[in-house]
């Protein structure tokens, strides 16, 4: 029987992130980076993912970065050709990219819409089509990893026409992609969180208004009585990164505190 250390190793394994400067993906590199694989880390913000870079480094992990977002074709073969060329390969993508406009949609304009589809869903779809080109033409399979949201299957009242729907997409995306490269031993999963700490969302963790009454509002939905951290995300991304997964495949896993349960 394989040991629960095997179950879990990607030690050596090349591990990009994209969205490596954002809450999700920064957890998720460092998750990995700990865990022993090898990181490429892409993300749009030069600055931020020099410091992420330097943070691994200094850790002892082997890392390299490329400053860019999977906004067109060039952009995801860059991003995918970058991992390859400073690890030997790629066995392991999580897909971080991504963003939200909020706005009730009798409000928002369209080209709002767009952008967050062109982000969630085109960002997602080139990543992985660049991905999945190189894991099958290397030939030994791979773990693909998307970020979908809880969003993705509630509706919500505040303005998330454009998120919701984008995330929802992202989780038949990863069905779809499952069906397709499963003879090429690439499994694709997602991890659809609730509400984490991050600089977007520290307000909620306030204990003054309006932080204090939304928080309190959320956690009334969440049957283990607290938000997110970023390290309650790291556990999800290792298991899909690692052998434990390797009969799991087209599943999005929600990392809610029991939020979707009820």
């Amino acid at each position: 029987m394989t040991s629960a250390t095997e179950l879990f190793d990607v030690t050596g394994r090349s591990a990009l992130v994209t969205g490596a400067t954002g809450a999700f993906g920064q957890a998720a590199a460092r998750g990995l980076a700990r865990a022993g694989a090898c990181v490429t880390l892409a993300g749009g913000n030069g600055e931020k993912l020099a410091a992420v870079e330097r943070e691994l480094r200094e850790a002892g992990a082997r890392v390299a970065s490329i400053a860019r977002r999977p906004e067109t074709e060039e952009d995801a073969g860059a991003i995918v050709a970058e991992a390859v060329r400073a690890h030997a390969g790629l066995d392991i993508v999580v897909s971080a990219s991504g963003m939200n406009r909020v706005g009730k949609i009798t409000e928002q304009p369209v080209e709002e819409w767009q952008a967050v589809m062109d982000a969630n869903v085109k960002g997602s779809w080139l990543i992985c089509r660049a991905a999945g080109r190189s894991m099958i033409d290397q030939g030994r399979g791979g773990k693909i990893v998307l970020v979908s949201s809880t969003r993705g299957r509630l509706g919500h009242p505040a303005g998330y026409a454009a998120y919701s729907p984008s995330k929802a997409a992202v989780d038949l995306l990863t069905k779809t992609l499952a069906c397709e490269w499963g003879a090429h031993k690439i499994t694709v999963n997602a991890i659809g969180p609730t509400v984490f700490r991050s600089d977007l969302t520290e307000w909620m963790y306030s204990d003054e208004d309006p932080g204090r009454s939304v928080r309190e509002a959320m956690l009334a939905r969440i049957p283990l009585g607290r938000l997110g951290e970023p390290d309650d995300f790291v556990g999800a991304v290792l298991f899909f990164s690692s052998p434990a997964s390797d009969f799991c495949t087209g599943q999005t896993l929600y990392v809610d505190g029991g939020y979707t349960a009820g």
